[in-house]
C-alpha cells in the first residue's frame, strides 16, 4: 500500500458504521477499501479491505457507553495496514445541515455545536454521526475532519416547494421541506453527465430505494423537489417507515398508541413502512420470495407510492425525460422496476424486459419509450470523499 495521503469516511447509522478508505494523494479521492461494523453482532468485528486483501478483527467496546474504544480500535486495525502518517483526514455523512450547511464543511468546535443544535431535527440520525465525529476528536485532535450533509443538495429548491402549509413563523425558524439522501443524488446527478450526457441536462426523477427510500427531481443535475420533507419519516413508505402520513392519524395514533414521543418516534422509525402492512418483513428480497398475500401487499403498496410520487415531480419539473433507479432495491430488483413501470405507462415509460432483468446494464427502457429508464449504482462515499479533498486542498 503506497498511498501518501489516506481519507477515510464514516456513514454512521443505528446499526452499522459503514467505512471508505481513499487515497487522496494524486489529485483525486481513489477508492482502495472499505469497511464495515455490524452492532447487531454479539461480538464487534472490523470486517475490511484493502486492495484485494480482507480481514476481519476482533473489537472491544460496544454500541453504547464504551463506543470509544470501537473507534480507537477500529484505527488501531486499520492504521497498521496504512503507511505510517499517511492518514491526514476523515469525513462524515451527516444527515441535517438545517439551514446553515449548504455544502460540505471542515469541522471545528463552532460547527460541531451547531450540528449538534440539529439533533431534534433528526434524533435518530443526527447522534451517530457526533459520536464519530468527537470520538475521533479525542484520539486525532490534529487530523482535519470535515462533515458532507444529505440535505445540502436540496438547497437548490424553491421557496414554493420547500414551504409547509404552516404559519410563517414556524417556516422562518425552519420548520420546512429540507429532503434526504442528497450524497446520492450528487453522485447521481455527476454519473449522468458521464454516462447519458443526452440525459443529463434534461427533467430526471432519481429513485434512491432502499431500506430508506426517497426521490428526487432533478433538472439539468440540479434539486428541484424531493419526497422526503422535514423528516426522514416523509414520503413513500419504506422498509420500517410509514412515509407519508395524514396528520390526524398522527394524532390519534399519539392518543391510542403511542402517547410517550419517544415512544411514537419508536413506532414511525421501527414498525411501519413495508414490515407493517406485512406483518412479515420489511426486507423486499424477503417479501418478493414470499408467497402470502400480505407480503404482495406491502410490495404493491410501494410500487404505487413510488409511481405516484414520480407523476407529482412531474408536475414540478414541467414534464419528464428519464428516470434513474438506485441503491440496494433500485440497483439489484428487477421485479420492482418491472411493477413501478407498469404504473407509468400511460406517461410512454416501457421497459425492455430482458435488459431490465440482466445484471450491469444501464438503460432497461425500449428504444421506443418516451421516457428512458436508467440503472447507475450511487456511491455516497465517494462523494464524501470528494467533498474532504476539496476542503483539504482549499486549506
Amino acid at each position: 500500500m503506497d498511498a501518501d495521503t489516506v481519507c477515510l469516511t464514516f456513514n454512521a447509522g443505528s446499526s452499522t458504521l459503514k467505512i471508505g478508505i481513499f487515497d487522496a494523494g494524486k489529485g483525486a479521492a481513489r477508492p482502495i477499501g472499505k469497511g464495515k461494523i455490524d452492532f447487531d453482532d454479539s461480538a464487534l468485528v472490523l470486517r475490511y479491505s484493502l486492495g484485494d486483501d480482507s480481514f476481519e478483527r476482533p473489537l472491544s467496546g460496544n454500541n453504547g457507553e464504551r463506543f470509544a474504544e470501537v473507534i480507537e480500535g477500529t484505527l488501531d486495525h486499520l492504521l497498521a495496514q496504512l503507511p505510517p502518517g499517511s492518514l491526514k483526514l476523515a469525513s462524515h455523512r451527516v444527515v441535517h445541515g438545517g439551514l446553515r450547511f449548504r455544502g460540505a464543511a471542515a469541522l471545528d468546535a463552532q460547527t460541531i455545536c451547531e450540528i449538534e443544535a440539529m439533533v431534534p431535527l433528526a434524533p435518530l440520525h443526527q447522534p451517530q454521526a457526533l459520536r464519530v465525529i468527537r470520538a475521533l476528536q479525542d484520539l486525532r485532535p490534529d487530523m482535519l475532519q470535515t462533515a458532507s450533509f444529505d440535505t445540502a443538495f436540496h438547497a437548490t429548491q424553491a421557496d414554493l416547494v420547500r414551504r409547509l402549509a404552516i404559519p410563517r413563523s414556524l417556516h422562518d425558524e425552519g420548520v420546512r421541506r429540507y429532503g434526504f439522501h442528497g450524497l446520492s443524488y450528487k453522485f447521481i446527478a455527476g454519473a449522468l453527465k458521464r454516462q447519458a450526457p443526452e440525459v443529463a441536462g434534461g427533467k430526471v426523477v432519481a429513485a434512491h430505494l432502499g431500506s430508506g427510500a426517497s426521490l428526487c427531481a432533478l433538472q439539468g443535475g440540479v434539486s428541484r423537489d424531493c419526497s422526503m420533507g422535514f423528516s426522514a419519516l416523509d414520503g413513500i413508505p419504506m422498509a420500517t417507515r410509514p412515509g407519508w402520513l395524514d396528520p390526524g392519524a398522527l394524532l390519534y395514533l399519539m392518543r391510542k398508541v403511542a402517547r410517550d414521543p419517544s415512544e411514537l418516534e419508536h413506532f414511525l422509525y421501527h414498525a411501519c413502512g413495508m414490515l407493517g402492512v406485512s406483518g412479515i418483513s420489511g426486507d423486499a428480497r424477503d417479501l418478493l420470495r414470499d408467497e402470502w398475500p400480505e407480503a404482495a401487499q406491502a410490495i404493491d403498496l410501494f410500487c404505487l407510492r413510488i409511481a405516484g410520487e414520480i407523476g407529482r415531480m412531474s408536475v414540478t419539473l414541467g414534464g419528464l425525460d428519464a428516470i434513474v433507479f438506485t441503491a440496494g432495491i433500485g440497483e439489484n430488483q428487477p421485479e420492482i422496476r418491472r411493477r413501478v413501470a407498469a404504473h407509468l405507462r400511460w406517461m410512454g415509460l416501457h421497459l425492455d424486459d430482458g435488459r431490465n432483468e440482466a445484471a450491469g446494464m444501464t438503460v432497461i427502457s425500449t428504444p421506443d419509450s418516451r421516457i428512458a429508464a436508467l440503472v447507475i449504482p450511487t456511491d455516497e462515499e465517494q462523494v464524501i470523499a470528494d467533498e474532504a479533498l476539496a476542503i483539504l486542498r482549499a486549506g
